[in-house]
């Protein structure tokens, strides 16, 4: 984070550090070029300061592994992180999100999310094995949330036990999804599975572009068009055509 004399929430923290360890063990991990004014991001919103940094990265079977911290004043804290996969691998979308003010965590999400009518087998067999934690405070998932798995956990976590159930809990869904890529081989980029995925991952960042609240908090601190490109170019940029 740039300029960054607060410290942040100790969950964001933690669970940034465990991303970016399970990030470095991924097979053939590159960095994706980021323009500088997009790695350290600062603005205004009503009279506060606002930062965000990004970490961009790839491997084989992801076409892309994104990072987003973020920070308003001494209140909001955002994670925000998407990976997505290279449509020629059968490999769904590791996506984890924690919200934190002042009061505490109000929201964390978690999911491995298919890009076809279900989830590679493998995946789905590792995620059924799992031991979910009992978390009190479950969610309600937006409207256009169809894009998630049935293993997604949307929850408010209610107190430092459950928080560090949740980073224990995405550690495992990013196990999951590490030994999926590292047993993954690519079809052909004119194979109906890869097209298949391609549109599937297209329908995910089209649902997520619905989160009007992401919108109207990146319009109001720069501008409209700043807004959009950076929703439509890096948040959820649309996955390229298989080649």
């Amino acid at each position: 984070m740039p300029d960054n004399p607060v410290a942040l929430h100790p969950l964001v923290m933690v669970l940034a550090d465990r991303i970016r360890a399970k990030r470095a063990d991924l097979p053939e991990l590159a960095d994706l070029a980021l323009d500088e004014e997009l790695a350290a991001v600062q603005g205004t919103l009503d009279g506060e300061r606002l930062f965000i940094g990004n970490e961009l990265h790839r491997c084989r079977g992801m076409r892309k592994l994104h990072l987003e911290l973020a920070r308003l004043g001494n209140g909001l804290q955002i994670l925000h992180c998407v990976w997505f996969p290279d449509p020629c691998f059968d490999l769904p979308i590791f996506g984890a999100d924690i919200v934190a003010g002042p009061a505490g965590i109000s929201a964390a999400i978690v999911d491995l999310s298919p890009v076809k009518p279900t989830l590679p087998s493998g995946v789905e067999a590792s995620l059924s094995s799992l031991a979910i934690p009992p978390f009190r405070q479950v969610r309600d998932l937006p409207g256009w949330g169809t894009i998630f798995s049935s293993y997604v956990r949307f929850i408010r976590p209610d107190g430092a036990e459950e928080e560090a159930w949740f980073v224990e809990l995405v550690d495992s869904y990013l196990g999951v999804l590490s030994e999926a890529v590292r047993q993954s081989t690519p079809d052909s980029a004119d194979s109906l599975s890869t097209i298949e995925r391609y549109e599937g991952q297209l329908n995910y960042c089209l649902k997520q572009k619905r989160n009007d609240k992401t919108r109207r908090v990146l319009e109001k601190a720069f501008n409209p068009s700043w807004a959009d490109a950076y929703i439509e170019n890096l948040l959820f940029d649309n996955p390229p055509l298989p080649a």
